[in-house]
């Protein structure tokens, strides 16, 4: 995935030395990778220092100490983004919501602590503040918090001119663009989304006499999201008359975790006939030992059959990223699909797979 993104000229972001590694090997440049993460090691932050990444986004006051070890001992610089909490609650599920007050990213805007931040790091010769980021959260269907983050992230870099002659030159204002899960899904296409954040910027620079930053946008699941559907094999049925209709599968929230932690929605079809007619209401669960299991409520399908191929939409972010090998079940195969044909990229987890770093005691 990282080498599909970098042969298209895009950027990432990572959160981890695990993700940092991965990108490296795919083939991102490393100055098109930023580091997000609200508890970076010093191990993970020294291998971004030593692979020269292009932007570390700073989160806390404990990592600005860590980098500045980590440069001095390096003898080197390292260009950051300040993200910011603005103080902005996005509409949508709060444990995807990340620009509020309390939110444990960032540094709080009305605490002072983004401008103690801030002014520790321009105070640093060995760290290069590029601009300010902020994220108000994920999965948002309208333009009116980002607008208003915007605003608030406008002022800010006015106020931090004038009283502190920091220059904002970037201005990365996140993502959580939202894509269509289910019909009830009213999904406003990324462009709209960039004109209207681009307007605003645009509006309120001038508004303020400040020159326009770079502009930064993290798009992730706008980009990958749609790009993946999940297969998976019919198995059990438990019927209940009048109380509940549960059709198990393959898989469930080891391959996908979203609707057992956040209730997200999804939809469901019957692979080998998309368009036929629905003609029963189940409940799709998956094969793993939690009542919350449940992949799909309320689902209307055809008539199914065990073996048939259940598809559910709309899996590449946030799906095989957050797999697991719960109740020893190994993680599925990936394949990607293009004009006809296809090609393995990960291959189906094995049981030796899962015991390959099992040691067993001597005694």
């Amino acid at each position: 995935m990282y080498r599909l993104v970098a042969n298209e000229g895009v950027g990432c972001d990572v959160v981890s030395g695990g993700e940092l590694y991965a990108a490296l090997k795919g083939g991102m440049p490393a100055e098109m990778i930023e580091f997000h993460g609200n508890n970076k090691t010093p191990e993970e932050l020294e291998m971004a220092v030593e692979e020269k990444i292009g932007r570390i986004v700073i989160d806390n006051f404990q990592e600005i100490r860590f980098l500045d070890k980590i440069l001095r001992k390096h003898h080197t610089t390292m260009k950051v983004q300040l993200r910011i909490t603005p103080g902005v609650e996005a509409e949508t599920h709060s444990y995807i919501s990340t620009g509020q007050a309390n939110s444990k990213f960032g540094f709080d805007i009305i605490s002072g602590q983004a401008r103690k931040a801030l002014e520790m790091l321009i105070a640093n010769p060995r760290i290069e503040v590029e601009g300010l980021h902020c994220h108000i959260g994920s999965q948002i269907f309208g333009t009116a918090g980002f607008v208003m983050a915007v605003k608030k992230m406008v002022q800010m870099m006015k106020q931090w001119q004038d009283e502190l002659g920091f220059v904002t030159k970037e201005l990365n204002i996140g993502g959580g663009f939202g894509i269509r899960y289910t019909d009830q899904d009213q999904v406003i296409d990324t462009e709209q989304f960039s004109h209207d954040i681009l307007g605003a910027v645009k509006d309120e620079t001038q508004r303020q006499g400040l020159a326009m930053p770079e502009i930064w946008i993290e798009p992730g699941r706008a980009v990958a999201g749609e790009a993946a559907t999940t297969l998976y094999t019919v198995g059990s049925r438990k019927d209940v008359d009048g109380v509940c209709h549960f059709l198990a599968v393959d898989g469930g929230m080891g391959d996908n975790i979203r609707p057992a932690l956040y209730q997200a929605k999804y939809e469901a079809f019957l692979a080998k006939a998309p368009q036929a007619l629905n003609e029963q209401i189940v409940t799709v669960v998956g094969k793993y030992c939690e009542s919350g299991d449940i992949l799909v409520k309320d689902c209307p399908l055809p008539n199914t059959q065990p073996g048939d191929i259940l598809a559910i939409p709309s899996t590449g972010a946030y799906g095989y990223t957050m797999a697991s090998n719960y109740n020893r079940n190994g993680r599925p195969a990936v394949v990607f699909c293009e004009n006809g044909k296809s090609q393995l990229v990960v291959r189906r987890e094995t049981f030796a797979d899962m015991l390959a770093y099992e040691i067993l005691p001597e005694e």
